[in-house]
């Protein structure tokens, strides 16, 4: 079976998560339709298999904006907490590969690639944080600039103190409460 295709009772249940966290989170979307974006998905089940890899990793895949100029309604990760399918992952594969002791089993980068997503960049992860509070006892790896990569560094962010905190750790450093969030375009 095609790892990227859904089977129809997966189909439909993904979909009757989606609309119900849709219609549970209006404040995240208002003036959005649901049925458009239905529409939308029905036209690629591709797309419906990325959120649906989102939604078994723990992120509660919702809808937070529309990209007038490219006609894309934007999902981020909802969960309150880094999504627990995803921690335990350092930052890359390079800085995985170059753990001597203790290896983690996954990187950041590639388990987002293999789902077809994008982790959150800074800019998203504070848009984020205005539609709720996410991440205020987790924190979740975003994207890294290639000047800070290159320096063996990463760059991961959390909510404390009713402040978004944006830190730096050494890329294959991994814990048990850090995530990713990822951001997918319909």
């Amino acid at each position: 079976m095609n790892k990227m295709k859904l089977t129809e009772k997966e189909h439909i249940a993904i979909l009757e998560i989606l609309k119900s966290r849709f219609n549970q989170n209006i404040d995240r979307h208002n003036g959005f339709e649901w049925d458009a974006i239905e529409n939308r998905l029905k036209e690629d089940p591709g797309k419906i298999w990325s959120l649906n890899a989102m939604e078994k990793s723990g992120g509660e895949p919702d809808v937070v904006d529309f990209d007038s100029e490219k006609g894309e309604y934007i999902f981020f990760d909802c969960s309150a907490e880094s999504p627990t399918g995803r921690r335990s992952a350092c930052y890359d594969h390079e800085a995985q590969e170059s753990r001597k002791k203790f290896k983690p089993n996954h990187n950041a980068c590639d388990l987002a690639a293999a789902m077809g997503v994008n982790i959150l960049n800074e800019d998203q992860y504070r848009y984020l944080q205005k539609l709720g509070k996410f991440d205020a006892k987790t924190s979740s790896w975003i994207q890294t600039p290639s000047a800070i990569r290159k320096l063996g560094g990463a760059l991961f962010a959390d909510f404390r103190y009713n402040h978004v905190f944006i830190y730096h750790n050494g890329a294959d450093s991994y814990y048990a409460a850090r995530g990713f969030r990822a951001s997918f375009r319909v």
